[in-house]
C-alpha cells in the first residue's frame, strides 16, 4: 500500500469509527451526567477526524505535524470518556473494549507519523 492509499484508508477508518460510535451513543441511558460524557466524546472523537483531514491540507510539514499532534491528544482524550462511560456502567463492556482498542490503534498510528516526522524514527 504507497502513502496516498494509507491515507485513504485510514481516513476512512476514522470515519467509519466515529459513525459506528455515534450509533452506540445514541442507544445509551439519557441522563445530565451521561450527556455530558458524550458531548465530551463527540467533541473529542470528531477532532480525531476533522484533524487528521485538516493535516492533509496542511501549508506545512510543521502545519501537518501539528495537525497530527491534536488528533492524537484527541485520541488519548477519547479513551478517558469511553473508560468513564464502561466504569460508570452506561457503556457495555464489549463495546468499550472494541472502541478502546480502536483508539488505541488510532493512536499508535499517528503517533508513529508524528516520531517519523520528527525523525526520531
Amino acid at each position: 500500500m504507497n502513502n496516498q492509499e494509507f491515507k485513504t484508508a485510514f481516513k476512512r477508518r476514522l470515519y467509519k469509527f466515529v459513525i459506528e460510535l455515534v450509533k452506540v451513543l445514541d442507544k445509551l441511558p439519557k441522563g445530565s451526567t451521561t450527556k455530558i460524557f458524550v458531548n465530551q466524546l463527540i467533541r473529542s472523537c470528531t477532532s480525531i477526524l476533522a484533524n487528521y483531514i485538516e493535516a492533509q491540507a496542511a501549508s506545512s510539514r510543521k502545519d501537518f505535524t501539528n495537525f497530527i499532534h491534536h488528533s492524537l491528544k484527541s485520541a488519548n482524550e477519547s479513551k478517558v470518556w469511553i473508560s468513564i462511560l464502561k466504569d460508570t456502567t452506561r457503556m457495555s463492556e464489549n463495546e468499550a473494549s472494541y472502541f478502546l482498542k480502536e483508539l488505541t490503534e488510532i493512536a499508535n498510528i499517528l503517533g508513529s507519523t508524528i516520531l517519523t516526522l520528527k525523525g526520531k524514527r
